[in-house]
C-alpha cells in the first residue's frame, strides 16, 4: 500500500488536510529547508558556527527524514507520532540556536515551524483515533 492509500485509510480528525496537500507544502518546506540549513551548514564549515548551533539541524533533518518512513513504511503511529514531537523539538532548539548568529534562517523557517507544529497535533490526533 502505498503512502496515499495508507494516508487515506486511518481514521482522521474532520480538519485533517487532503493527502494531495502534502507534496505541494512539503515541496515548498524542503527548498526553504535546503536554502537556510545549507547556509547553517556553509557557516558551520567555513566561519566556525559552534557544532552546539548546527547539532539540532543535524537532528532535525534526522528526525524529519525518519517519519514517513516510520509512518508508512512500518505503518507505526505511536512511533511516528514521538518522532514528530521530536521534529518539533529539535526544530524549536535549532531556530533559537541560531537566531543570535544568523537571523534570517530562523524567520525564514517560521513557515516550517507553522506546519511542523500543525502536522504534530494532527499525528498525536491520527494516533489516538487509530489505536
Amino acid at each position: 500500500m502505498d503512502s496515499y492509500s495508507l494516508y487515506q485509510s486511518l481514521i482522521q480528525p474532520a480538519w485533517a488536510p487532503p493527502a494531495w496537500l502534502f507534496g505541494p507544502v512539503w515541496t515548498v518546506l524542503y527548498i526553504i529547508i535546503a536554502i537556510s540549513f545549507g547556509a547553517v551548514f556553509y557557516r558551520a564549515f567555513t566561519a566556525g558556527l559552534p557544532w552546539m548551533v548546527v547539532a539540532p539541524f543535524v537532528l532535525n533533518l534526522i528526525f524529519n527524514f525518519s517519519f514517513t518512513w516510520l509512518q508508512f513504511g512500518l505503518k507505526n503511529n505511536t512511533l511516528a507520532a514521538i518522532d514528530i514531537l521530536l521534529v518539533l523539538a529539535t526544530l524549536i532548539w535549532a531556530l533559537v540556536a541560531i537566531y543570535p548568529y544568523i537571523k534570517w534562517v530562523a524567520l525564514t523557517n517560521i513557515p516550517y515551524l507553522l506546519w511542523v507544529s500543525f502536522a504534530t497535533v494532527l499525528q498525536l490526533t491520527i494516533t489516538y483515533l487509530n489505536k
